[in-house]
This record gives C-alpha cells, structure tokens and sequence, in this order.
C-alpha cells in the first residue's frame, strides 16, 4: 500500500538508516493491525537529527538514543514520550566469496584491519567508535590513508559490494540484508558498542496521541521476533 504522506491521517516519522528494515517491517504490521497508516523517512542519522532540529514536520524520529537526548535538550522532541526500541551491535563484512578473516578476538581483528588493503565505517556511532578503537591500537595513523567513510545515507556493505572497501564495519542490521557481501560477524566484547536506538514524538508534531500509541507498539513485545530478524535485540 502506498501512502501519501500529505494526507492529515498519515503519521509521519523520521528515522537513522540502521532501523530502516525493521521500521519498515513493523509501520506495515501496524497499518494492519490498527488501520493508521504511517509514513516514514530513513536517511543518515547526522540529516535525520538536523531535520528534526530544524522542526520539519515530523510526529516522530528514530534514531540513537543520545542523539534524542540532545534534541530533547533542544527543545524539539518530547522527553516524556522517549521510548527504547532496539540494540544494535557492530559487524564485520567482506566482499561475497572473498577470504574471510579470523574475528575471535580483538588482537586477530587488528592484524586484520592492518593486512586489508581498505577499511571502511560510517559516519554514524559505529564509525566513531572505530576511530576511538584504532586510535587506541596506536594504528590510526598508519592506515589512515586506507580509510573509506561511506557518506550518510550510504551503506557501507555498499563500498564492500562494489570492491571499493575491503573491509567493512557498521551496525549489524544495516549489513544483513545486502547483498554481494558476506557477513563475518560482530565484534568481539572487548571492543564491541552496542547502541540503544529509541524514539520520540516531535515536538513539531501535531497527531502526538497517535504518534504514542504507535512507539508504544513499536517498544512491545510484538515488534520483538521482527527486531531479532533484522540484527536486532528488543531494548
């Protein structure tokens, strides 16, 4: 079913790209189950929160949660209606059909890293922790000039498809589905993030009690098995 977002009945949201599919997945069952359809956007995180600071016209945004934080700070979320949704950790990928490395451990994933030929990550949390790890390896510098940062909105298994990265890192779920990758695995706990993803009801929002009733299903245990089916666990 195709939605027109401009139509007053639609509840619209905005969303960081790691929660694409599952939102997808679940705004559907919702439809069906309560007959309110719904409208989202998925684009990098860093627009999403911009265009949610920015006040567009939004019921509600998806994204991590201490970038809601900061917009409830702003004034342009609704603090009280933060709700967790899913955790999501980082993996690994490489090209389909190529080598993989051994990633049991943090000491077999650096020499990894130092061996490829390319290493690419996000520009959202997954990336920045990448860096943080790297720099605390003592590596950065050395292979800084192997770095791919894929640009918002562009899945990094993307770069790993098309030979431009051999080596891939980002949110789990933003991996599983891609093909003409092969998915490693996720990191190791030692150097592993695990990011909460929440929503919120803007403050720009005016169907705020639909825009509620449709986070508190997202947050229940009926949108769990769809979480875990896209590189999820329920928060």
């Amino acid at each position: 079913m195709t939605v027109d977002p401009g139509t007053p009945e639609v509840i619209t949201g905005i969303s960081s790209m790691a929660m694409r599919h599952v939102l997808a997945e679940l705004d559907a069952a919702y439809e069906q189950r309560s007959g309110q359809p719904v409208a989202i956007v998925s684009v990098g995180g860093v627009d999403a929160a911009r265009r949610v600071a920015d006040d567009e016209a939004f019921d509600f945004v998806v994204l991590a949660t201490d970038a809601i934080d900061r917009l409830a700070a702003g004034g342009h979320v609704d603090p009280g209606s933060r709700t967790g949704l899913a955790r999501s950790g980082v993996a690994m990928a490489v090209a389909a059909g190529a080598t993989r490395p051994d990633v049991s451990s943090e000491s077999t994933i650096r020499d990894a890293v130092l061996r490829a030929r390319s290493i690419g990550y996000s520009t959202g949390p997954s990336g920045a922790h990448l860096v943080r790890v790297f720099e605390r390896w003592g590596i950065a510098d050395a292979i800084a000039p192997r770095i791919v940062q894929a640009p918002p909105g562009v899945p990094v298994g993307a770069l790993v498809a098309r030979g431009d990265v051999e080596l891939g890192f980002q949110q789990l779920s933003e991996l599983i589905h891609l093909p003409g990758i092969g998915v490693i695995g996720s990191l190791p706990p030692e150097i592993q993030l695990v990011t909460t993803f929440s929503a919120a009801v803007c403050n720009a929002s005016t169907r705020r009690e639909a825009a509620k009733l449709l986070l508190s299903f997202l947050a229940s245990s009926a949108a769990d098995s769809a979480k875990r089916r896209h590189g999820m666990e329920p928060a």
